[in-house]
């Protein structure tokens, strides 16, 4: 019997892919105890008593099963785009389902590329108050340490940032064993102090979180806004689909990761139902002193790991955005030779870590961040609900009652949430904001410039069958090679053919007239890569088709030309790019401010070599100005 139909092989690879898992999918919901519970009483909108105290833990079992459980594990890992999961996934899902109502598909365009752009201030705060919070313990060691918090959290920050150039392969098998040991220790931690004080342990029962809601109303809607910490990380059960695949993910969270939650989150409670002076810090408190240091460490790894993966979602965002058309196209450099997916963008690692910084000394505590962390966190898992509910509806045509009863209880949970994390925006919630309007302004300005400059293109474009028909009238000169065009309008001449004659006088033996297309599924298989279309005298229009999450290799896709009717020498094709300039004019559809914020970012692009992964020796940049 062969390893793939045994089944002792098959549960070996689960376990493998869940362990896998834990190490990236679980790593920012896995430092959440390290803030989570001690932000909701740090502020003093909710009064410690023991009341008070099991309701906040009852709130809290019952957000990790409803967001994470139900929401998440049960209905959102369904809404796979061809076994792909995450925000731009279900957008492009959800969009295709409604191409036929163009006024819907552009809301939910706009409020999906919107949460997209508050991702990267999650992606600011995420690694800031996680990293932050465990060197903090630094205070409950030795309080005459604080002095040096700071400067720590700032370093490892910069060795993180630093290492990224380098690729986490060689480490990144070591983040599942670690981050599992991690959870192992959470557990561990918890487990002494119930069994210590099992009567915490009633707060798994409902009726302490609805007596708390029920009889301090005000008190339970503060509490909220720091009750929804612990689910911090729930968006990468999703995003992190791809990698693993529903099972494993799943089995990691049953079975290890939320069991080691809820002791955690239970011991400091219990810790706390004894020592309510230990509230400033409740999970460094739980340790005995002589494994202070040891937790140290252990947390500040956890971090890093839990920063490191979000970190590599940015990068993979980013790339997406690109091929979407939402963002100008950036340096992107490989760091594996096995797998695609291993890329670093230096703009990006820079950028965040420039907003990291910013936001570790302008804030300065863990708790000060807190404030800032989760209205980003709420306002994806808002706009989540609600591409789910057009998934189901219309994707998969299930009936609209159904749907809405599939959907309503969750908009309705994370609206409470997002209103408890709203009445934080002047206190820190604004800093993330600030950073997703920017990032949605980019994004949409790029898009409606890039429409702009399309249209006044193909205004002015000469029509490519007619333009080589008059050529060969009177032909030039043909020299050895292929030449490769790229351009973005299909049966348009490119203006670096019409530089190249004007200038060079010459055409090569043989000429590709490729155009590049981005299309909103994750994966377009080779078998349906290339459409060719013969042109006359040695002349090809090629159509390269590419997912939002395929690797766009120009020169790896002609080559399956070879023998359909081209020959194809690496060493003898050269490729023309138009290297455009855009001038700013009044009244093109866009404000003025943005027409020259799309001019210079248009201006600040990397090559498309970059991008194309052409190889950068046998490319000729041809330039030409562009009014829109």
């Amino acid at each position: 019997m062969s390893a793939n139909h045994d089944p002792q092989a098959s549960r070996a690879s689960l376990a493998a892919a869940a362990l896998a898992a834990i190490g990236v999918v679980y790593g920012d919901i896995g430092t959440s105890p390290l803030y989570a519970l001690k932000e909701v009483f740090n502020h003093g909108h909710v009064e410690f008593t023991p009341d008070n105290m099991l309701g906040v833990l009852s709130l809290v079992f019952w957000t990790l099963t409803v967001i994470v459980s139900f929401k998440y594990v049960a209905l959102i890992l369904r809404a796979d785009n061809n076994g792909e999961g995450g925000l731009i996934a279900m957008l492009a899902l959800a969009s295709t389902a409604v191409k036929d109502k163009p006024r819907l598909r552009r809301g939910l365009l706009i409020l999906g590329i919107f949460g997209t752009a508050v991702f990267y201030g999650d992606g600011v705060i995420t690694p800031a108050i996680s990293v932050l919070s465990a060197i903090e313990g630094l205070e409950v060691a030795a309080p005459g340490l604080r002095r040096w918090v700071l400067p720590l959290t700032l370093l490892v920050l910069t060795l993180l940032f630093a290492a990224q150039r380098f690729g986490t392969a060689a480490v990144g098998r070591y983040f599942g064993p670690f981050t599992a040991l991690w959870f192992a220790v959470l557990a561990l931690l918890g487990l002494v102090h119930i069994v210590q004080n099992p009567a915490v342990l009633a707060a798994l029962s409902p009726h302490h979180a609805l007596g708390f809601v029920w009889n301090h109303p005000g008190t339970a809607f503060f509490a909220l806004g720091a009750i929804v910490l612990c689910v911090t990380g729930a968006e990468a059960l999703y995003a992190d689909m791809g990698h693993f695949g529903k099972r494993p993910i799943r089995m990691a969270w049953f079975f290890w990761v939320m069991p080691a939650l809820v002791l955690n989150y239970f011991g400091q409670g219990a810790m706390l139902l004894a020592h309510p002076e230990n509230i400033k810090n409740p999970f460094y408190e739980m340790a005995p002193t002589w494994a202070l240091y040891p937790l140290i460490g252990m947390a500040t790894g956890a971090t890093v790991i839990a920063s490191q993966a979000l970190i590599t979602a940015a990068f993979s965002v980013t790339k997406q955005a690109i091929q979407l058309g939402y963002l100008p196209r950036l340096r992107i450099l490989h760091t594996s030779v096995k797998s695609t997916g291993q890329i670093y963008i230096p703009f990006v690692n820079w950028g965040l870590y420039a907003g990291i910084v910013l936001a570790v000394v302008t804030f300065g505590s863990s708790t000060k961040l807190a404030a800032a962390y989760g209205i980003a966190v709420t306002t994806d898992m808002l706009i989540t609900t609600v591409m789910t509910f057009f998934v189901i509806r219309h994707a998969w045509g299930y009936p609209w009652l159904l749907c809405v009863l599939a959907t309503v209880f969750f908009f309705i949970v994370d609206a409470l949430f997002f209103a408890a994390n709203a009445v934080k925006i002047l206190d820190g919630g604004w800093f993330p904001l600030a950073i997703g309007a920017f990032m949605f302004t980019l994004m949409m300005t790029w898009k409606q410039g890039r429409a702009l400059m399309a249209d006044r293109l193909r205004d002015d474009a000469i029509e490519l069958r007619g333009f080589l028909e008059s050529v060969f009238l009177s032909p030039p000169l043909r020299v050895p090679g292929t030449a490769v065009f790229l351009s973005a309008e299909k049966d348009v001449t490119p203006n670096a053919l019409l530089h190249n004659l004007k200038h060079n006088k010459v055409l090569h033996e043989q000429n590709l007239f490729v155009n590049v297309q981005h299309h909103e599924v994750p994966w377009i298989g080779f078998d349906r890569r290339v459409q060719i279309e013969p042109l006359g005298h040695d002349c090809w229009q090629v159509t390269l088709h590419f997912g939002f999450k395929n690797d766009p290799d120009v020169p790896e896709a002609l080559q399956q030309l070879v023998g359909r009717g081209c020959q194809l020498d690496e060493m003898e094709t050269s490729y023309f790019l138009s290297r455009d300039i855009v001038i700013p004019s009044v009244g093109s559809g866009m404000a003025l401010w943005r027409e020259k914020l799309f001019a210079s970012m248009h201006r600040n692009a990397a090559a498309a070599a970059d991008f194309l992964n052409l190889p950068t020796n046998r490319v000729v940049e041809l330039g030409s100005k562009i009014e829109i």
